[in-house]
């Protein structure tokens, strides 16, 4: 209830974003700065790339990533928006394939060369001085539960009172899993290809609802615990309790 408040940062929050689009912003290319990883996927992360420009950017964001031979290319700040920003823009498949390379650089880099832990930087030199144990570069783990997994909170009912499920079923991943312990209980989003076929299996708890967010491809059709979901548009609403979703 506090309107004053939030007007005056409403307020701020717009002349920040124009000031940094009039400064660093070419809309004509759809470009910020050089056009390098961090420089295209911060904007989009973080909500400051203006409505008209989105899709052009995250496809400049695509480019780039390909250019960079299908790898990360950021430092520590990068790499809190690159897998995001992909994904939340139409590129999941193109963040998954960034997130499991196992050649360098990348995370899968690390865990081929003996990593149990995150390191400093993507090189690694059992003789230099950096932190092994480092969670700036810690990003993709949060990824893989927002993305393959798509579990959300909601801005309107936080604390996981109801539950934003947007899965990417990836190419490249046959299933996954992923499970969250929220204040009301486990939420669990997990899904496996068969074939052509998704089953797609979650667990919403007690005293809470979730709003299921699919894309559907033209020819597939949703089917719930076996029975077709008619007129479904983008949202399917509903309350606690373990359901079986089909995409056939």
């Amino acid at each position: 209830g506090k309107n004053a408040d939030h007007e005056k940062y409403a307020a701020l929050g717009d002349q920040i974003k124009n000031a940094f689009n009039e400064k660093y912003v070419d809309a004509d290319k759809g470009i910020y700065g050089k056009g390098l990883q961090t420089e295209l996927s911060m904007p989009l992360y973080w909500g400051l790339v203006p409505g008209n420009l989105k899709n052009k950017v995250a496809a400049n964001l695509a480019a780039r990533v390909h250019t960079d031979k299908d790898h990360i290319n950021v430092g520590l700040l990068g790499t809190k928006s690159i897998l995001n920003a992909l994904s939340e823009n139409g590129y999941a498949d193109l963040a998954y394939k960034v997130a499991s390379q196992k050649t360098y650089p990348s995370w899968g880099w690390w865990v081929t060369n003996g990593a149990t832990t995150l390191y400093e930087n993507w090189i690694i030199d059992a003789k230099s001085d950096i932190s092994l144990n480092h969670i700036m570069f810690g990003e993709i783990g949060a990824w893989l539960y927002k993305a393959p997994g798509g579990i959300k909170p909601d801005p309107q009912l936080p604390g996981f009172k109801n539950i934003l499920l947007e899965p990417h079923f990836v190419a490249g991943l046959d299933h996954f899993e992923a499970v969250h312990e929220s204040p009301y209980g486990k939420i669990v989003s997990s899904w496996k290809r068969n074939g052509n076929k998704i089953s797609y299996t979650v667990v919403i708890p007690p005293n809470t609802s979730a709003s299921i967010r699919l894309k559907i491809a033209a020819k597939k059709k949703l089917y719930q615990d076996g029975v077709p979901v008619n007129n479904f548009n983008k949202e399917l609403i509903i309350p606690a309790g373990r359901y079986v979703f089909e995409l056939r």
